[in-house]
Parts: structure tokens; sequence; C-alpha cells
């Protein structure tokens, strides 16, 4: 007979552990109310501002230093930002400090371990030292989504590591943020002081490169928050440049003896800027002072002519936006980075449209009849971005080359 070997119950498996849910340790907390939840990056804090989005898929440290966004929190529409790490050369803010650029940044996913030759820090310990609150984790497209059905609006980030909010009252403040509309943002990120700038391109073996001063043509570049490639293209196009405050008059302009006058890119609204910029500019452009400007500066012009801006509805932030020249018929991928815009039908007979974009038909250019003065709304500086309009500041050296006596111009090739 078989022995009976009893009966074997079979293990009681362990139960499973709870389900852990990662703690949040940032908020984007929007204007009316919608909290996005994520985890933090960067500055431990809050800080507020106006939300947009940028399409770039690359050169998000320039983006980020870019002073153009001031006064706002940038969300990244690619999802790996950060990945290449940082570095101490691709700065845009002419002033290093840290409030010279973006006040907050949102991100898809979470930031690995740098991966690039030229990276000198992580992201992460980069946003810390520059005082910029970020979160990831957000569902970038539906925030996305949400801006271009329903404007930019304004909003709350927050970063705290232990996830301790207080969130009514996040959503108070962030109902209670002022519109961009009206606001000057120029002062925060403007020189506070004349300065030379000599620097050229950046090369893979050779870095930056330095102009002999006091061989060029003399330009004078009105820094509303000028990005530092700007004048990198400006040097190498055979210019001595000399960068004043937003604030400096006309007549110690003019007391420069410039051969041609930069109106730079900047952030906020510029009906509000022009009430200083404007007059200085109108004088200008009655001198008949070779003139160009790009972005804050092409608004300026439009309103020192006459002209109106108006407020969009999300803005041209990114790197792939196409604008036709209309004077060769050709189309130009550009980088773009603007809340508003010069109306066309506001300007003067004397101000021919130029440049206008394929994706809205929006005014991204114009050319004056009666004086030397020209402007784009666009970056033709590419950085980040294409170099499709690199060619716009050797057409600026030929307008004041047009301007100047024969022998003089020779002197300066």
């Amino acid at each position: 007979m078989l022995q009976d070997e009893g009966v074997h119950t079979p293990a009681v498996p362990a139960p499973p552990a709870p389900w852990a849910e990662p703690l949040v340790t940032a908020l984007l907390v929007l204007a009316d109310g919608t909290v996005l939840e994520g985890f933090g990056i960067g500055q431990t804090g809050v800080a507020d501002g106006e939300v947009c989005f940028n399409t770039a898929m690359t050169g998000y440290q320039e983006i980020l230093t870019d002073p153009s966004y001031a006064g706002q929190i940038v969300t990244f529409t690619f999802p790996h930002i950060g990945n290449t790490g940082t570095n101490d050369e691709d700065l845009e803010s002419l002033d290093a400090a840290p409030a010279s650029g973006v006040r907050g940044t949102v991100i898809a996913s979470a930031v690995t371990n740098p991966s690039n030759w030229r990276s000198s820090s992580h992201l992460d310990a980069w946003l810390k030292a520059r005082g910029i609150v970020g979160i990831t984790g957000v569902d970038t497209r539906a925030l996305t989504a949400l801006i271009r059905d329903h404007g930019m609006p304004n909003a709350v980030i927050a970063n705290d590591p232990e996830g301790r909010f207080d969130r009514e009252a996040l959503k108070a403040r962030a109902a209670a943020l002022a519109p961009m509309e009206g606001l000057d943002l120029v002062p925060p990120v403007t020189s506070r002081a004349r300065s030379e700038w000599s620097q050229t391109t950046w090369g893979v073996k050779t870095g930056y490169g330095d102009r002999k001063p006091g061989t060029g043509l003399k330009v004078v570049a009105i820094d509303y928050g000028v990005k530092r490639n700007i004048l990198r293209l400006l040097a190498e196009a055979g210019c001595d440049v000399t960068v004043v405050p937003a604030t400096t008059s006309a007549e110690e302009i003019m007391a420069m003896k410039p051969d041609g006058v930069f109106l730079s890119n900047g952030p906020g609204d510029p009906a509000a800027t022009g009430e200083y910029a404007v007059p200085v500019i109108r004088a200008l452009l009655a001198e008949k002072v070779p003139t160009f400007g790009i972005c804050l500066g092409h608004q300026l012009m439009g309103l020192a002519l006459g002209g109106r801006t108006v407020k969009m509805a999300q803005g041209h932030h990114g790197a792939n936006h196409p604008v036709k020249d209309k004077t060769t018929g050709k189309v130009e991928i550009v980088s773009m980075n603007h809340g508003f815009a010069v109306d066309p039908a506001s300007l003067p007979e004397t101000a021919l449209e130029t440049h206008v974009s394929l994706f809205d038909g929006s005014n991204c250019g114009l050319t004056l009849t009666d004086r030397p003065a020209f402007s784009v709304q666009h970056h033709p500086e590419a950085s980040p971005g294409p170099r499709d309009s690199h060619y716009l500041f050797e057409r600026f050296v030929a307008l004041m080359k047009a301007g100047k006596p024969e022998t003089l111009v020779a002197s300066a090739d």
C-alpha cells in the first residue's frame, strides 16, 4: 500500500505592495484655475508669467537666456529637453545675470544625464544657478493645444521638493496677474551703460573670434534686450558695434556719428516701451541714419512710423517658421519669438511690407521708400534656428555703405 503523503497546501502569496504614487513636487497653475502636476527641476520656489510654447527641437539654452522671453514661462513642445546638458558659451543675454531670461520652463520628459562633448553642467544645476523654476512630467501636447485654442494664459509655476503647496493661494496669485498688454519689460534686461562689442561668430575648432575695433562701419545698437549672436553677426559683417541702453537719447546717439543704428529685440508690449523709444527712433529716422530693426525693434519702428501693434493669440515661438521675402520671392525658414505684431494696414504708404508669415499672413518685415531703414519680425541671427536670413546683416551693411563717401567705404572693407 502507498503511504498517505498527506495534503500539501500551496503557500499563499504575500499581498502585493500598495501602489506608490510619485510625489508631486511642482505645479503649473493657470489663471483660470487649471492645475497641472509634475516634478520640480531647477530653482525651488514660485515664479509667475505668461505661458507660451516653443516648437524648436534644439537650442533650449539660447531660448532660456533670450531676453525677449522676460516675463514668460516657456513650454517646450519637443519632449527631450536638457539631455545634451548646458555650457558656458550658449548664453544669449548680453547681461550674464540670471534675471535676464525666462521666469520658468515646462518640459514633458524627465531630464537624463548630459550627453554632449560641449556640456559642462546638467540642466537642473544650470536652471538652479540662473534662478529658473521648472516642471517636468507635464502633458505639453495638451498644454500647447490649450494655448493654441485659447491664447497664452498667465500662470504661476511652483517647485517644492517636499510637495507642500497652497493651491488656493497659487490660483489666486495666477488670477491676479496683470496681462502682458501695457507691460514695459525692457528696463530689467537693457544694458546699464554704454559698451563696445567686437566678438564674432563661433567655430568648432576656433570658438568665438574677435575683430580689431576701429576698422569698420560704426553701428550703435540700442539694447532693448539684445541677443549676443545678433551683435556677433554685426561684428562679423565688418561693424564696430557700440551698445547703448534703451533710454539713450537721439542726441547722444547722433553725437557718436554712427554709420547706422540697430534696434534690437526685446520683451513686453511694444506700445509700452514705445512711450520713450518711439520719439528717439523718429528723430533718428528724420536724420536719415541707416536703421535696421529686429523683433521688438521692428515693432517699435512700425510705431514710430505711425502704425500700431496688436497682441497675438498664441504668438510665434520656434525655429521652423516659413516666411516669404516679397522682395526676392524666396521662402525662408526662420526663428521666431514674439507675442505682438505690426498691423500692416496701419502703416503709411512709405512703408512697404517686405516679409510675411506663411503660417498666418502676419507682417514680418518692412522697408521705407523715403529713408534708409528696414526691419524684420523674425530672428535672423539664428540662435537657435536656421541661417536662411543671415543675408539681412549684409543688406544692412550695404545700406550703410550706400550713404558713405567712396573713400570711406573702401577703408571699411
